[in-house]
């Protein structure tokens, strides 16, 4: 049955006042506070100019089905189908600003015709919130957190690849994307997509250089840091950050690196860091990196007694 947007949209400018008294509460009652931040943050409003191409006389629109999305998210939902949980609360209804909730084949079908330059509209409105939270908090120094998630998909799906699955080696189809996030809210800024079988690398040094280039230009004088795992230690990505004049920590692949590794198992003096981790300054690079030492800055050293053998860090400043 097709329904008009008279039909399914309503206005919900009020925000309900929640008195502490007996009274009949939906599971979702909560939500009214959502609702307040939605509103301050004027999520609604923003997300329909991500798709200012969709004309707003359909019932249900794109910029409503995202946000049915996140609250799919923070009730706790993962598949589409689990909306019937909360399909008839009317808490959910209010937030959402809608007389009752479009099925799952609506959903699939509007976020089917969104096309890329509606993702980069989203994709920029997400780190734009950010950014102005970051703003608020006044940071002198933002750290950065990059790594990469397996999503699993149960079926085939487009983008996916069967890659690395610990408790099914090659039988999954995946996507592996490569978050970028900001560790002093936990926000997530950005993420680079791809599919299932490719190496944490791929891709991350422009994904890295863009991340870092937007917070400069957005927050001009705080100090960007990042931390990376043992993937990202590579020559072009280190010095792509050391000409950004951003301060990064790294872990060392000892695999890959057996002479580095024998250099630490070798070393006798040691600084006191704490009760369990010490380190030293070095100047050293692989053979196969074409930098000269002094061009590499300073090499800090923090293995801990039972991670020698294994792993360090690596905290490089420019020289």
């Amino acid at each position: 049955m097709k329904l008009s947007r008279k039909q399914v949209r309503c206005k919900t400018s009020a925000v309900p006042v929640l008195h502490f008294e007996d009274q009949h509460l939906t599971s979702f009652a909560g939500l009214f506070l959502f609702q307040l931040l939605f509103a301050r943050l004027a999520l609604r409003e923003r997300l329909r100019a991500c798709f200012r191409r969709w004309t707003l006389e359909r019932a249900y629109d794109p910029a409503g089905i995202v946000l049915g999305l996140i609250l799919h998210l923070i009730l706790g939902f993962r598949q589409l189908r689990d909306s019937r949980y909360y399909r008839d609360d009317p808490m959910v209804h209010r937030v959402l600003g809608v007389r009752r909730l479009p099925d799952v084949a609506t959903v699939s079908r509007i976020l089917a015709a969104a096309d890329g330059d509606d993702v980069a509209e989203v994709r920029h409105l997400c780190r734009q919130l950010v950014i102005e939270r970051l703003g608020q908090l006044g940071l002198r120094r933002v750290t950065l957190d990059f790594d990469g998630s397996v999503i699993r998909t149960g079926r085939w799906a487009e983008g996916t690849a069967v890659g690395y699955n610990r408790a099914k080696k090659g039988q999954r189809r995946s996507y592996y994307p490569l978050f970028c996030t900001v560790a002093q809210t936990g926000q997530v800024f950005d993420i680079h997509h791809r599919p299932g079988n490719v190496h944490d690398s791929n891709g991350a040094d422009a994904f890295i250089a863009s991340c870092v280039e937007r917070l400069q230009q957005a927050l001009p004088g705080v100090q960007i840091e990042i931390r990376m795992d043992s993937a990202f230690f590579s020559d072009a990505i280190l010095s792509h950050l050391d000409r950004l004049g951003v301060e990064f920590t790294v872990s060392v692949p000892f695999e890959r690196l057996a002479k580095l590794k024998t250099l630490v198992e070798g070393r006798r003096h040691w600084r006191g860091l704490d009760s369990e981790h010490g380190y030293f300054e070095l100047r050293w690079k692989p053979k196969s990196w074409p930098r000269r030492p002094p061009e590499i800055g300073k090499l800090f050293l923090r293995p801990t007694a039972a991670s020698a053998s294994a792993g360090c860090l690596a905290r490089l400043r420019a020289a």
